[in-house]
């Protein structure tokens, strides 16, 4: 009896994940993503005022990053609907994040979207803008998907997302986790 079928059957909203079987969905989830997500619009999500409040620190208000963070709406909006519907490619709960590197600082990254689930290798809560791990770099100097199990439990695939002229914007983490709790984040 498959898997999805014995859940159906004992009614069980989330199932452990096939580890070969969810790094392979992911991959080709990370595969289509790099076709499907518009690295213009990506480039355009952050607005300049963010960006500028985002290097600033006010030693009298520490989250002045935070509240000043605001987007382009529209181009949000747009990728954050196709981020979700990459998600949905998978038949285990998986989230599509979407990462950009920053401009100036050649070390420093920023997850612009998370997604439903917060499931993610690399985030670490509250924090704007965070050094770039390795396997980034080598996504966006590279151009190559790759696969991280560097967490416990966790496997991402990181893949490129290009502009219209072919260059690199930024890069999707396609996570997934073995054993998902879908209350883990509710407090």
């Amino acid at each position: 009896m498959t898997r999805l079928l014995l859940c159906a059957l004992l009614a069980c909203p989330v199932y452990a994940a096939d580890a070969t079987i969810l790094a392979r969905e992911l991959d080709d989830i990370g595969r289509i993503a790099t076709v499907m997500v518009d690295g213009d619009l990506c480039q355009r999500i952050l607005t300049p005022r963010a960006l500028q409040y985002m290097f600033r620190k006010d030693p009298r208000d520490q989250y002045a990053d935070s509240n000043n963070y605001d987007v382009d709406d529209e181009s949000f909006i747009r990728t954050k609907k196709t981020l979700i519907r990459l998600a949905q490619l998978s038949q285990f709960p998986v989230d599509v994040n979407l990462w950009m590197p920053l401009p100036g600082t050649p070390t420093s990254i920023h997850v612009v979207i998370r997604n439903r689930r917060e499931i993610s290798q690399f985030w670490e809560w509250g924090k704007l803008r965070q050094e770039m791990f390795p396997a980034m770099k080598v996504v966006l100097d590279t151009g190559r998907r790759i696969t991280v199990k560097n967490k416990p439990g966790y496997i991402s695939v990181l893949a490129p997302v290009r502009n219209s002229v072919g260059d690199i914007a930024g890069l999707v983490e396609v996570a997934g986790r073995l054993h998902p709790d879908e209350r883990e984040n509710v407090k």
